[in-house]
């Protein structure tokens, strides 16, 4: 038992050695221990996934608006390179997401909330900015490291009750609050990537306000891998300074 919590202790350092990165933008440290193609792989089989699972959208209008808007903050981002998809899905839910590699889903009924390009380009920048900072892959990679955490308290302490009360701590002091921070991030990188590509920050405040003002309950913040909309509302406003700079640049 002892060499077999030395071997997954030694091993856990590896990985946390060989997997250091930098999110841009913001600097902040990050720990990924897949390659970005491997990542890049893993999100075009789940993009594909999703594009045969959920129904896509009949409405050229949207589709242009989605991929102009998007085109232009990927074409500024660090990766204009890459393979980049925007699809538009029939669902009525406000929301979006982004894969690795550079898949990005839109929902319709985002229009209910985003009603300018200005606003659009506020989760387009968001969604790209995810890409770009390889949020998947480091939450993946983080998951892998706190699965093997788990492992070793269990093997030494066969406790399965001490094992899941270690689970729950992990997802409460560790997992939502990395969440949340990966999702501020976003909302800051892709601020200065809608500044950069020539659309108007201060819609992603609006934007933000427009989701506050169509309602449907939040759970309370700590419980939930997103910041509430006002602590969002208020983290855009202390960056918007910086964002402005970058437009007013453009």
């Amino acid at each position: 038992m002892r060499r077999t919590l030395r071997n997954m202790a030694a091993a856990t350092v590896m990985l946390g050695l060989a997997g250091c990165a930098t999110a841009p933008e913001t600097g902040r440290s990050q720990l990924i221990i897949f390659p970005e193609s491997q990542d890049a792989q893993m999100g075009l089989e789940a993009y594909q996934q999703i594009k045969s699972e959920m129904k896509e959208a009949n409405d050229p209008a949207l589709e242009r608006r989605i991929e102009t808007v998007g085109g232009r903050i990927a074409a500024i981002s660090p990766h204009p390179d890459w393979q980049w998809e925007f699809t538009l899905f029939q669902d009525d839910t406000p929301n979006a997401f982004a894969l690795p590699g550079g898949k990005v889903g839109v929902n319709t009924g985002l229009f209910k909330v985003a009603k300018t390009d200005d606003q659009l380009a506020a989760v387009m920048g968001h969604e790209v900015a995810h890409a770009i900072a390889r949020h998947g892959a480091e939450r993946m990679s983080s998951g892998m490291l706190t699965q093997l955490g788990l492992v070793g308290l269990g093997i030494a302490t066969q406790d399965q009750t001490t094992v899941g009360l270690a689970a729950a701590a992990a997802t409460l002091g560790v997992t939502l609050p990395h969440s949340r921070e990966q999702e501020s991030e976003a909302d800051h990188i892709g601020l200065l990537y809608m500044a950069r590509a020539g659309y108007d920050p201060r819609g992603a405040i609006q934007l933000w306000k427009n989701m506050e003002a169509a309602g449907g309950d939040q759970p309370l913040e700590f419980l939930s891998t997103h910041p509430s909309h006002g602590n969002r509302i208020a983290r855009l406003e202390e960056w918007m300074p910086e964002a402005l700079a970058e437009y007013r640049g453009t």
